[in-house]
This record gives C-alpha cells, structure tokens and sequence, in this order.
C-alpha cells in the first residue's frame, strides 16, 4: 500500500510503516497537510498487526527536516491566529501520539533535523533514534522570537547539568556524540549504510527492531559538547539571562566570547522565556503538560508580533536586523515574560493530557 501526497509519503514495505517526508527543496520544512496526512496513518498502523513498526526519513540528501514552514506562519498572520493554531495543536498532537507510540518508532536523523523535525523524531523512546555522521540538530527558534517548542523544553530540560539551558538560547548545532549525550538521539550509524540498514527493518519483527539496528551501529564520532561541561555549567546555571551574559564576559575565552555576541543577538523576549520554560519544564510530569505550555507561549509570542517580526529579519526581507520588543534585556520586565506563560481562552488550549 502507498499513499503519495505532494509533501509526504506514506506506505508499507514488509512490515515496516514508512514516512518520507518529502519537500527537499524547502528542506522538508512541516506543514499542517504532512502533520494531517501522518496522523491518520499512524493511528491506522498502530492497531494493523502486519505492521511490525514505522520508519521516518526525509526525501534528498540535506536532512530529514529543518523545522516547521515558518514562512507560511508568517504569511499566515494576515489571516489572522486560526491558521497558526490549527498548525501548532495538531503539530503538537502528533508529537505526543509518536512519543507514546505503541510500536517501535525508528526516526533516522540525518542531516539537517530542527524545530518541527525534532519534535517529530527526539521524542521517541525505546533506544531507536538514528544519527549520522551528517547530523545536525539544532532547536534555533530564539534567533526568530520564538521557544524551542515541539515538545523541545521537556528534551533541554532533560539534558544534562545546563547544557539545556545553552542549547535552548543559543541554537547550537549539535554533531555526532554531542545529539547522543544531550539526550536527543540514542545511536549512531554511517549514512552510507542507511539504505541496507532500512532493508533489513522493513524484513523485522517488533521485538527484533533494536537488535537490527545494533547491527549497523558504531561509536559516534567525538564531539565538543560535552568537553565545555565547565564552562557551560559556570555560565549558563545562574538564574537569569543578563546573569548569563555577564558571566559569559568573564570568561578569558574565545568560546565564551562568541556565545556572548550570538546572544546579544536573540530576542530578550523570547530568551527569558525560554530559559524560565526549560526550567519550570523539570518540573513537569510529562510531555503533555510540556506541550500544553509552549502552545501559551507561542501564541503569545504569534500574537504580540516577536516571532513575526524574527521570521521578516531572517526568511522574509533578510536583511537580518531584527528590531525586536523590547530592543534590550534592560528593558524587559519579569510581567512581560510571565504574560507570555498566562492561559489561553478555553477553546484555544491544547489541553492534552498525559495517559498517567
């Protein structure tokens, strides 16, 4: 069986489910048709016994996805909010429908994986997520005004001592060890085995999934992460943004140096709160109460023109200056970013609910 859209494609082979996505010419950017023809797809394979398991990949060679079609949220503001809602419920739905997932979910991570890409495959458990040697993951969503959402505070949250808080406001691009140790892959493959490794899953049983990967799996090449445990622990563990950027100042380092001046570069609005989201995401019970508040926050951010005003500066006129609002830290109040965190009204609120 295979059903082919224009963006996404969905089939069986053997006894895998498969889904490509497939707009490599946007980098296979997440629309709201790929996050509405998958969803049924899966609910139909979760209860279908001759699928044994599913296999997500993206189409070309740049990456699986480089984040939701931030774009078309932009134009989608002179409609009004019912497009971008509709786009981050449902979005935010199948992330939480592919985290508890009843069959084994393999989401093979190569290339580019950002934003809505990673809400799609880092929320897997079971030991199944795939990264290669041309991996990159990042969650960059301060440098346009928004949080890292997709579930993407509950995974930061969950890496180790602040490196969350690190990855969250600065975006960094995370290669090889460095996807492994934070918490958002679990193996590393050669992408040049990617083609015989997909083969022998769709020939698999449920209970075979791990150890067919195992097969083709390697230690991950070394990555610099985790050996700036140090200096990210002094800098990024104080309690807020302006005591990050000043710790950042008194480091004699050139690392230091540059993370500074990207920072001084992001959003203050949406840096607060992502740092205050990362944290206060600790001490959530689950994925679900996760997504529930980034709904909040990234409507408020859709809403108060943060977010429009960063997808202008670097998708839209690219002229790369943002003017944001506040301009500076300084002037950023603590009621400002606790506003952004306020209920939505009733009919809005993503509402989803942990099976617990």
């Amino acid at each position: 069986m295979t059903e082919m859209t224009d963006e996404v494609l969905i089939r069986v082979e053997g006894t895998a489910g498969r889904i490509t996505l497939n707009r490599p010419k946007a980098l296979n950017a997440l629309t709201l048709g790929m996050v509405r023809a998958i969803w049924p797809a899966l609910l139909k394979w979760k209860d279908d016994p001759a699928v044994e398991l599913v296999i997500l990949d993206g189409a070309g060679e740049r990456g699986l996805c480089a984040g939701g079609d931030v774009r078309w949220l932009y134009d989608s503001r002179a409609r009004g909010l019912d497009d971008a809602l509709a786009f981050w419920r449902e979005e935010y739905a199948l992330n939480a429908l592919i985290h508890r997932y009843p069959k084994p979910f393999v989401p093979i991570m190569d290339g580019i994986v950002m934003g809505g890409g990673i809400g799609l495959s880092a929320h897997v458990q079971g030991g199944t997520r795939i990264v290669t040697e041309r991996s990159q993951l990042a969650m960059p969503e301060t440098t346009i005004g928004l949080i890292p959402d997709v579930g993407g505070t509950w995974l930061l949250g969950r890496a180790p001592d602040s490196f969350g808080e690190y990855l969250g406001l600065v975006g960094e691009r995370m290669h090889g060890a460095g996807t492994i140790f934070s918490g958002f892959a679990d193996v590393f493959v050669q992408s040049a085995k990617l083609d015989e490794l997909r083969v022998a899953l769709c020939k698999a049983r449920a209970a075979d999934v791990k150890s067919v990967i195992a097969r083709f799996t390697e230690p991950p090449p070394h990555s610099n992460l985790a050996d700036r445990a140090d200096v990210i622990g002094r800098t990024f563990s104080v309690p807020t943004v302006p005591a990050i950027l000043d710790a950042l100042a008194r480091e004699d380092d050139e690392w230091a140096t540059k993370t500074r001046e990207a920072l001084l570069a992001r959003s203050p609005k949406a840096m607060a709160a992502t740092l205050a989201a990362v944290r206060r995401a600790r001490k959530l019970r689950s994925l679900e109460d996760a997504l529930n508040v980034e709904l909040r926050l990234c409507l408020h951010l859709f809403e108060d023109g943060e977010f429009v005003e960063g997808v202008r500066a670097l998708l839209v006129d690219k002229d790369k200056n943002p003017r944001w609002n506040p301009p500076t830290l300084a002037e950023l109040s603590d009621a400002t970013v606790e506003a952004l965190f306020a209920p939505l009204p009733a009919n809005q609120e993503l509402g989803l609910r942990s099976p617990n």
